[in-house]
């Protein structure tokens, strides 16, 4: 509970009036300082409630006896904003697209998903106390939600904060939570695969080229070119392009080979998708980062030691939660499901494994991040 106290400074005529009281003030001994007076106390969470104090002896007895902010405010959300504050915020919840809403305090995710369907459905939000309807919006989120669009907060992006152990290189995370979308990018050894997201967690695009030329003869460097140069040539424009870090050690002298070609491919997807115009001290943030396998594994529960197992049984779930779950983890256009429906059943030998890696790493790269800002 936090109160402030407003209108303090008042001089008092008779100074001897609170001499030997207890409370928040208390005379001086000694000096020249004129007393204080509160007149009423005032709720930080909404700026709303007040409280009166007729005196300093009442300060700890008021404070002491309201347990839990707002509660003795009875009026309706309407009625704690102005006119003009109320159609700025209805303008905003009524005509933002959900990644517009997302950048709002609290819409993040699902919450700004539930607000367009609600108001697809039920018409334009014509109150405030209307928005309280909307799924996972109650009254105490629907305050933070109105008072972030009235007073937004300027993100300060000078300062380099690092995201978390799984991002490399180290980026501001404000660049990160302002991003519309990423494309997840996954090499195999004969494939790459990509997965388009939004911030609104669904898929835009989802699907793997091969590369024929992999692994075979002497890694010869213009063939590998030619694969990833066809594979980049069809890769949607995203903010971020998010590439996975396998963590083949050097000293498995058995799997170097295939470390070796892991290597030779990131290395040409970071040359081929990073800007050539990007000078070293521009503010602009690099658009190619790594983000660490074995922490996907983790994420989802993939590890076993060291070793990560397949995610194919994770991705069929989540492929069934958006078909039959009211708020699924991830959304999936119905053209995609058709498309992928057989690619990760048991048996298949379609080669899926790349696609259900770059679908897992985007999705934990926007939940990790979601739990690192908050």
């Amino acid at each position: 509970m936090m109160w402030v106290a407003r209108r303090l400074l008042s001089s008092v005529a008779q100074r001897s009036q609170y001499a030997g009281h207890s409370g928040l003030f208390r005379r001086p001994q000694h000096g020249c300082l004129p007393d204080l007076e509160l007149r009423y106390l005032q709720c930080t969470c909404c700026w709303r409630s007040r409280v009166p104090v007729a005196g300093f002896e009442t300060l700890n007895a008021a404070i002491s006896s309201t347990s839990e902010p707002c509660k003795e405010d009875n009026r309706s959300l309407d009625a704690c904003y102005t006119s003009e504050q109320r159609a700025a915020i209805l303008q905003l919840l009524n005509t933002a697209e959900p990644s517009e809403l997302a950048g709002v305090k609290l819409l993040r995710g699902r919450k700004s998903l539930n607000l367009v369907e609600y108001r697809t459905k039920n018409g334009p939000f014509k109150t405030l106390e209307s928005v309280v309807n909307v799924p996972l919006l109650k009254h105490k989120s629907a305050v933070t939600v109105f008072n972030s669009i009235l007073n937004p907060v300027k993100k300060e992006r000078k300062v380099r904060i690092q995201l978390a152990k799984f991002i490399r290189p180290e980026v501001d995370r404000s660049w990160l939570e302002e991003a519309s979308n990423i494309v997840s990018l996954v090499c195999g050894t004969n494939k790459i695969a990509w997965a388009q997201v939004d911030r609104g967690m669904t898929v835009l695009e989802w699907q793997q080229v091969d590369c024929p030329n992999f692994l075979r003869g002497t890694y010869m460097a213009s063939a590998y070119l030619n694969d990833v140069s066809a594979a980049v040539a069809l890769l949607p424009s995203a903010d971020f392009y998010i590439i996975e870090k396998s963590s083949i050690s050097v000293q498995n002298t058995a799997l170097f080979p295939i470390m070796a070609h892991m290597r030779a491919v990131e290395a040409m997807l970071f040359a081929l998708l990073e800007p050539r115009n990007l000078a070293p001290e521009s503010n602009s943030p690099p658009r190619v980062l790594n983000m660490m396998r074995p922490a996907v594994g983790r994420h989802f529960g993939l590890m076993v030691g060291e070793s990560r197992t397949s995610g194919a049984q994770t991705v069929r779930q989540l492929m069934t939660e958006s078909v039959t779950q009211k708020l699924p983890r991830i959304n999936f256009p119905p053209e995609l499901l058709v498309k992928h429906r057989n690619s990760f059943q048991m048996g298949s030998r379609r080669g899926g494994e790349e696609l259900c890696d770059a679908l897992l790493q985007a999705v934990a790269f926007y939940e990790l991040l979601g739990e690192s800002s908050s």
